[in-house]
């Protein structure tokens, strides 16, 4: 029976780590499929999420450990989240429309949203069955093995979270980034547990199964609570400090002289689209197609000097004579007051809705 029972190990351990290499070679394969990069990207850890799921319950029922059990858990959340993020960027990647004149790219901050939920309540519930296996501890064994299979998925996770993550941040997918940054947190709580697997098993001390697992679940909790803070940030058209201090910083390097002041600006991010909108001010005798032509520029600049598509709405505000002081315009016929210093644009001026003379 012995000889049986570790012949069936060793093909169950030899089959996790074909199946790990099968998924390497699936995401070879996607690569070379027509689909958009965004898809693909999901898709691939869709794939994998599922095998290394499969990996993980495969070490719970060779070691019974609850640790184990703990990130094999979080596991079925990867599968869910990434089920769900693929529908997302599907439905982001659908172009305009009537109703959606924006676009659908809000419907990432959605699934980011129920990922973070999703990993919360993971954790949640690793944490009460980690603190009931304190109480009423389970016997476990062939440590060793499940750290070998667990260590795998984890460098796994590793690989393809960076990926995820490198794909969403170039096409600018909150969906991605998290769902990547979710496999990072992964490939760090199973390497926490597989040196606290080694720990067990050199030291005997089992109570550590059920601490470990709590100290993950805690953990995970706090990753969860982080997706969900940015998530809402975007649902509720939070403010992105350092988008807005790149266009700021964009326009004062570039500025025009009958670019009086700008003001007033906020940019709102739908998926990959930036959208902004702010007020500049132009010489007041400037006449329609002169003013179309500014506008038109400033529109031109930020799409070419910013790593995001843009959509521009601008609303042009005729200068006052208090202006006069800090506008270079020159040979200006209508000057009520000599120039004496330019206003540097920044955070501070730029958002508010007045024009720079009020400040």
């Amino acid at each position: 029976m012995t000889n049986i029972k570790t012949y069936i190990d060793y093909t169950l351990k030899k089959r996790i780590i074909l199946s790990i290499f099968r998924a390497y070679n699936v995401l070879l394969t996607l690569k070379f499929i027509h689909l958009h990069i965004k898809k693909k990207a999901i898709l691939v850890s869709l794939c994998i999420s599922i095998i290394l799921m499969l990996a993980k319950f495969v070490a719970y029922f060779l070691t019974n450990s609850n640790a184990i059990l703990t990130d094999a858990t979080e596991s079925i959340v990867n599968v869910i989240a990434s089920s769900f993020a693929f529908y997302s960027i599907y439905l982001s990647t659908l172009p305009k429309d009537e109703n959606h004149p924006y676009g659908h790219g809000k419907v990432e901050f959605f699934s980011a949203f129920v990922e973070g939920v999703l990993i919360g309540v993971a954790g949640i519930v690793i944490i009460f069955k980690s603190a009931y296996d304190l109480i009423y501890p389970n016997d476990i064994k062939q440590l060793f093995d499940g750290a070998i299979i667990i260590g795998l998925t984890g460098l796994v996770n590793l690989w393809v979270g960076f990926y995820l993550i490198k794909v969403g941040k170039t096409n600018k997918s909150i969906t991605l980034e998290a769902d990547g940054k979710h496999l990072l947190t992964d490939a760090v709580s199973s390497a926490g547990l597989v040196v606290g697997i080694i720990i067990i098993q050199f030291t005997q001390v089992l109570w550590l199964d059920g601490l470990i697992s709590i100290a993950l679940g805690l953990y995970i909790i706090f990753n969860g609570y982080k997706l969900i803070r940015k998530s809402v940030g975007g649902l509720m058209d939070e403010s992105n400090i350092e988008l807005v201090k790149d266009i700021v910083a964009i326009l004062q390097a570039n500025r025009a002289d009958s670019w009086i002041d700008i003001h007033n600006l906020r940019a709102q991010q739908y998926g990959a689209d930036l959208h902004v909108d702010c007020h500049v001010t132009l010489p007041y005798y400037f006449d329609l197609n002169e003013v179309h032509e500014e506008i038109s520029n400033i529109d031109r600049l930020i799409n070419e000097s910013a790593i995001h598509q843009t959509e521009f709405f601008i609303h042009a505000d005729p200068c006052l004579p208090a202006c006069c002081n800090y506008c270079k315009m020159p040979n200006c016929n209508v000057r009520k007051e000599e120039f004496k210093a330019e206003i540097g644009w920044d955070m501070e001026n730029v958002t508010k809705n007045q024009k720079h003379f009020g400040r």
